[in-house]
This record gives structure tokens, C-alpha cells and sequence, in this order.
């Protein structure tokens, strides 16, 4: 099933492209059900694929699949390992549930149709970045979840805030995407290739803490921190709430804002040796954790609060994965992206509930109108309050744990 992984990816971009030219002559509901479908099969294969991977003594598997860049020592290749499976089943799983939440949120829309070509465009363009297997794969997922960010934040652009925040969220991460591109040059002029392989297998003869290691560092976390709008860069994100409720749950818990966490797990070869860059990791991820969540107390708006909430819980990944807590990062990741998607849709059907009120000034009583709604966002802000025994709660307490043996800098 491994040498079928590329299926994973295959299959919603098949989606995408369909719905583009045939999604007006299929129609609403029906356009919806085959992107729904399509992503779910993909969660599958992944995750028959994925059982070997989690048995505890998998290595993993570059799948070929043909000849891209041979001048930069690349070929379009994917790597299965355990990190990228569980990615895999984290963007599919929760990007399905996502999908199915939208079907019935998007109904009546006049684009609805065009609204899923964007969904499943989004879930395949990060599936390329994280089962790629060199660099210039990841930047292609990386710029292609970009894209689709901006087609689906001012994916209703008759809203003149919808448009502007779109546009804002696309510019800012190309301050973000700059620095991932010089740091991309750095890696091939050192190491005369972009592949996994070969950086990370000859990362150990650089100089540890040396000139050349630190800057090829800073400047992937200067991609990452624009991607997972970490201090200075998190401006996009509160505003990234004017697309639609599914969007929102999408970006903030299965996709676009988890790639700088993973692109830093993912280097971990490299950030091991380069001290002075994990330290600086470690204080953005505590700083912007500590400014966000100081934020959010002050919004009205219940989207807003729980978009300064995800800037915040990506600081602690950070704070992790700088102290080299690689594997409590990305844990946290795992359980960040349940209980906030499940806030986010929870939010969407108070948002429905209240015919569009987002002020949450205005709300109120609504446990005994909405008992659905009000059990599920209960289990959420139990799970992200750290409350035992709910996920969050094993992940944060990791992550705090961890970082407090560590030592070193008062953040």
C-alpha cells in the first residue's frame, strides 16, 4: 500500500481539477459529496499505509515517482516516514470531517461548487508538502497552500474586508516565503542538493553553532514564522476570519498555519546543531504564546478570540521544537488540530445559530437552544485548557515539562 501513497495526493487533486470545469454540471450537493469523498478515500489509503509506520521500528520509504530537477539533485520523489504519516492522517482525517461540516454550511451558496475545487486544491497542496521528499517539493506545497489560503480567505470577495484580508494574508507570507527561498539557495550551495537524504545525512559534518548552519536556520524560521504567523508576522491570521467557518477550521487545525511546525520537526538534523537558532525558536514560540493569548481576552468577536487562541497554542509548538522537544511539538500539533477544529465548527453553528452574529456580547442562554453545540464546545475548551484526562492535557504538559528540564533562558 505504501508504493499506492501517491494516491493520497492524487485523489483530491483529481477533485480540484474536476470540480473546476465540471463543477457548475454537477451541481450543488453533489459537487461537495465527490470532494468529501475523494478526501476521505485519501484518509484511508493513508492510513493502511500507515499501520507499518507506527509499529515502532519503521525508518521509512522514498516512493520515486519520475524525474523532476536533476540539475538540483531532485527528483519528485515522497518520503513515507513516521513524522509525514502522521501528518498525512491529521490533514485528511480532520480535512474530511472538515469537508463533511462544509456540505451542510456552504448549502445554498452560489459558488458552492466552486468553493470545494478550492477545499480539495488546499488538502492536496499540503499533502505535497509534507509527504515530498527534498525541499523544492516542500516549497511547491508551500506555495501552493498559499495560494489556495488566498483563494478561499477572500473566497466571498464581494465583502471589501474579505478581499483586503486575503490580499494581507498572501503578501505577508511572501515576507515569510522570501527567507525560505534564500535559506533554500544556502542548502544547495553547501550541499549541492535539496533532498532529505543528502542534507540531513551530511548535516553533521557542518560546524555546529557555525556561520553557515545558524543562517540556513534563521532563515527557515523566518518561512515558518510567516506561515505559522508567529511574532512578527501573525497579522494575516485574525483576519484570515473572513472566509468562510470550514476555511477557518481548515487553516488553523489541519493545514496552512501546522507547516511551520512541521518544516522545523523536519530539520530537526539541522536545528540540532544549531544552537543559537533553536534558542531563537524557543523565545518566539514563548513570546508570541504569552502576546496572543493577552490578545485574545479583549476580543468580542468569537472567531477572533479563537484565531489569537491558535497563535498562542502554535508559540508552545515553537517553544517546543527550539528546545528540541521535536516529538511533544508535534504531538501538541496532533491534538491542537482536534480540539480546534471542533472550537471552529462549534463557533460555525453559533455563528448559524445567531444568523451571522459574531459578537459574542450578544450571546447568551444559548446552552439550552444549542445543547450540541454547547456539549461539543465544552469537550474542546476542556481539551484545550489542559484538563485531565483530555488531550490536551498529556500534550501541553509534555511540552511544559519538557522545555522546564531544559533549563537555560528564563522564556
Amino acid at each position: 500500500m505504501v508504493d499506492l501513497i501517491w494516491l493520497v495526493i492524487a485523489l483530491p487533486l483529481l477533485g480540484a481539477v474536476g470540480l473546476l470545469f465540471l463543477g457548475k454540471r454537477i451541481g450543488e450537493p453533489n459537487s461537495g459529496r465527490i470532494a468529501t469523498l475523494l478526501v476521505i478515500a485519501s484518509f484511508f489509503i493513508a492510513l493502511i499505509a500507515a499501520l507499518p509506520a507506527f509499529g515502532g521500528d519503521f525508518e521509512g520509504e522514498n516512493i520515486f515517482l519520475f524525474e523532476w530537477l536533476p540539475a538540483l539533485g531532485v527528483n519528485f520523489s515522497l518520503l513515507w516516514d513516521p513524522l509525514s504519516a502522521m501528518m498525512t492522517l491529521v490533514v485528511t482525517g480532520v480535512g474530511a470531517l472538515i469537508h463533511i461540516y462544509g456540505t451542510g454550511y456552504m448549502d445554498g451558496d452560489s459558488r458552492y461548487p466552486r468553493f470545494f475545487t478550492y477545499l480539495n486544491l488546499f488538502i492536496a497542496s499540503m499533502l505535497i508538502l509534507v509527504l515530498g521528499d527534498s525541499f523544492a517539493t516542500m516549497f511547491v506545497g508551500w506555495e501552493l497552500v498559499g495560494l489556495s489560503s488566498y483563494l478561499l480567505i477572500s473566497f466571498w470577495f464581494e465583502k471589501p474586508s474579505a478581499a483586503a484580508a486575503g490580499k494581507k494574508a498572501f503578501i505577508v507570507n511572501r515576507i515569510g516565503d522570501f527567507g525560505f527561498l534564500i535559506a533554500l539557495m544556502i542548502i544547495f550551495a553547501t550541499f549541492g542538493s535539496l533532498s532529505y537524504d543528502t542534507v540531513f545525512g551530511n548535516a553533521d559534518k557542518l560546524q555546529v553553532g557555525g556561520a553557515t548552519v545558524t543562517a540556513i536556520t534563521l532563515l527557515l524560521l523566518v518561512g515558518a514564522v510567516g506561515k505559522s504567523a508567529q511574532l512578527p508576522l501573525y497579522v494575516w491570521l485574525p483576519d484570515a476570519m473572513e472566509g468562510p467557518t470550514p476555511v477557518s477550521a481548515l487553516i488553523h487545525a489541519a493545514t496552512m498555519v501546522t507547516a511551520g511546525v512541521y518544516m522545523i520537526a523536519r530539520s530537526a538534523s539541522l536545528f540540532s546543531i544549531a544552537p543559537v537558532s533553536s534558542g531563537v525558536v524557543a523565545t518566539v514560540g514563548a513570546l508570541t504564546a504569552l502576546f496572543a493569548a493577552i490578545i485574545a481576552i479583549g476580543q468580542r468577536d468569537i472567531k477572533r478570540v479563537l484565531a489569537y487562541s491558535t497563535i498562542s497554542q502554535l508559540g508552545y509548538m515553537f517553544m517546543a521544537v527550539g528546545a528540541t522537544a521535536y516529538v511533544a511539538g508535534v504531538f501538541h500539533l496532533l491534538t491542537h488540530a482536534f480540539f480546534k477544529a471542533l472550537l471552529f465548527l462549534g463557533a460555525g453553528a453559533v455563528i448559524h445559530g445567531m444568523h451571522g452574529e459574531q459578537d459574542m456580547w450578544k450571546m447568551g442562554g444559548l446552552r439550552k437552544k444549542m445543547p450540541i453545540a454547547f456539549g461539543t464546545m465544552v469537550v474542546a475548551w476542556l481539551a484545550i485548557s489542559g484538563i485531565p484526562p483530555f488531550a490536551g492535557f498529556w500534550s501541553k504538559d509534555e511540552i511544559l515539562a519538557i522545555t522546564y528540564g531544559k533549563g537555560g533562558a528564563w522564556v
